[in-house]
């Protein structure tokens, strides 16, 4: 027990008035209980004071080399009743697993003794054998005689079949020569003489083909000699990685209050991608319950915030809350939390009920519209109230496709919607082409430095963390955001957006990244702080309209 009341701490002041959670924290959009507030200050007090390890947060040394870390806390209970919390941080930390005051891994695939490790060293010696074997000098010698050997061989066997081409039509005038000047005899006989020189010429293409093909094969043999040895050590090395792999699956056991054990492979093979994504298990939150379930201690509530420099894909600031990640952790939680009393989900509730879409303008082919904050564009995974299905409703002679673009739920503004087919897919060639005007106004949590300017950083979908967007310059696409600030007030700055491109979340995003404005928009539950509501608004829509061709401007403004 003396591990626990290691890691069971206790809060430093008198908690007498704090009411304890009713439930626990739904763990994938959440407040942070005022409990899980001070136990938080309490651990950031902690990091900023204790001296036994160093790990660069990114507060001084190597900005390069900063590291920034996802710390957790869980409210316990334990038997004797007393409510305290635990501690922990995602991944590694200082090269470690294990540190003073956090609980320990799920599984410690570091123990230098384990499976893992020696699967690790034993990896590492095959890539080395590879990179010895892939450092030889032969090999370029010998794929350069090969590719020399194969370009000779293509060359002559395409001057020999050229030579052919000509000798044929050679044959073919001497041919009808020969026939209009000789007598039948000798006709017959140049005939022969013309065939013999045919049947020379392609036995010795065939000649040809047989000899360089023999060059190659040599230059192919002298190759392979060390190729194939390198071929059986990555196929080794891949059979090798992908056991480990699973092995390490199987080891990271979960449990839940009942004293129910999964494993990784067991938990994530009900889902859609089936197999547990890289550092499955090794995020806080599972770590904090598996050891609070291990040690008889009752979880309350619980809270994740981040500590350090920002990442350079993903928008993590310094001391905010974030909530589980939906890839690696919801499958994992899903498990650990069964049998618990947790808060509902406030995904799961139609933020648009009781709330009508405004009509700015209407046509027989086309209608705008001023989109309410909190209202889907398109129906949701949960919910089905959205813009499209009120249009549909309130114009149900209309086809096609009806939504030309969409809003963020989130986001307030300006939508066309299409009343047929045809006027889709004019309006939306308009889109693609990008010869619509947008403009936003957005609110921003802090001061901008400069005026203007324009943002570019390109973004792809996280994929263990839908919908989150990541700033990706190998595999994100192009997006491009115009900025200019129309006042300063309050530490707080009003911008005008104009969006260049249209990716998911962009405004978002380049608002918030370490490497956009570096400031997000008020009320940005995902890379900012929530507030009362996104102070984001598509404000002005300009476009030609798909019929008539006039142009159209239209202009609602932002109600902060």
């Amino acid at each position: 027990m003396a591990v626990q009341d290691n890691l069971f701490t206790s809060f430093k002041e008198s908690i007498d008035s704090y009411d304890l959670p009713e439930r626990f924290t739904f763990p994938f959009y959440y407040q942070p209980h005022p409990l899980c507030l001070l136990a938080v200050e309490q651990l950031q007090e902690f990091l900023e004071t204790q001296s036994n390890w160093q790990h660069n947060f990114g507060f001084s040394g190597s900005a390069e080399t900063a590291v920034g870390k996802m710390f957790g806390v869980l409210l316990v209970q334990n038997q004797q009743g007393e409510v305290g919390y635990l501690s922990a941080f995602s991944g590694k930390i200082a090269d470690g697993h294990q540190l003073a005051h956090f609980v320990p891994p799920v599984f410690d695939m570091l123990e230098p003794d384990g499976f893992f490790r020696k699967g690790q060293d034993e990896l590492s010696q095959i890539t080395e054998q590879i990179k010895q074997l892939e450092g030889n000098p032969l090999i370029a010698t010998y794929k350069t005689e090969l590719t020399a050997k194969e370009a000779a061989g293509f060359l002559a066997i395409q001057d020999h079949r050229a030579r052919m081409i000509t000798g044929r039509r050679d044959r073919k005038e001497r041919r009808v020569i020969a026939h209009k000047s000789l007598n039948n005899e000798a006709y017959l006989q140049m005939k022969h003489t013309l065939s013999k020189e045919s049947i020379q010429q392609k036995n010795h293409l065939r000649d040809l083909k047989f000899y360089w093909d023999e060059q190659s094969q040599k230059a192919r043999n002298n190759l392979s000699y060390f190729t194939d040895g390198i071929t059986v050590l990555k196929r080794q090395r891949r059979d090798l990685s992908y056991s480990l792999q699973q092995r390490l699956f199987d080891n990271y056991r979960f449990l839940n209050k009942d004293g129910v054990h999964k494993n990784l492979r067991d938990i994530f093979k009900v889902t859609p991608q089936q197999d547990p994504p890289a550092g499955a298990g090794e995020c806080a939150a599972p770590k904090l319950l598996q050891y609070a379930f291990q040690h008889d201690l009752k979880p309350l509530a619980m809270a994740e915030f981040w500590w350090g420099e920002s990442p350079k894909s993903e928008i993590r600031k310094h001391q905010h809350f974030y909530a589980a990640c939906l890839g690696k952790c919801r499958p994992i939680l899903t498990h650990m939390l069964e049998g618990i009393d947790v808060d509902e989900n406030p995904l799961l509730t139609n933020p648009a009920e009781g709330k009508t879409i405004k009509i700015v303008y209407q046509d027989d082919v086309m209608v705008v519209i001023n989109k309410p904050v909190n209202f889907l564009s398109v129906p949701g995974k949960n919910i089905e109230d959205s813009v499209y299905l009120r249009m549909k409703q309130s114009y149900p002679s209309a086809t096609g496709s009806l939504i030309v673009h969409r809003l963020d739920m989130l986001t307030s503004g300006l939508m066309v919607i299409a009343l047929n087919k045809d006027v889709h897919k004019k309006l939306q060639k308009q889109f693609i082409n990008r010869t619509v005007k947008k403009r936003y106004v957005a609110l921003l949590d802090g001061l901008l430095d400069a005026d203007e300017g324009i943002v570019d950083l390109p973004l792809r979908v996280d994929l263990d963390d839908r919908p989150r967007q990541l700033v990706c310059y190998e595999y994100g696409k192009a997006a491009k955001t115009k900025w200019q600030v129309i006042a300063r007030n309050n530490y707080q700055t009003k911008v005008y957006f104009h969006p260049i491109t249209g990716r998911t979340h962009q405004l978002r995003i380049h608002s918030a990244h370490i490497n956009g404005l570096n400031t997000a928009i008020v009320g940005d539950d995902l890379y900012g702080t929530k507030a009362e509501r996104l102070y984001l608004h598509a404000e002005t829509l300009e476009f030609n309209h798909p019929t008539t061709k006039a142009l159209m401007h239209f202009q609602v403004e932002a109600e902060f």
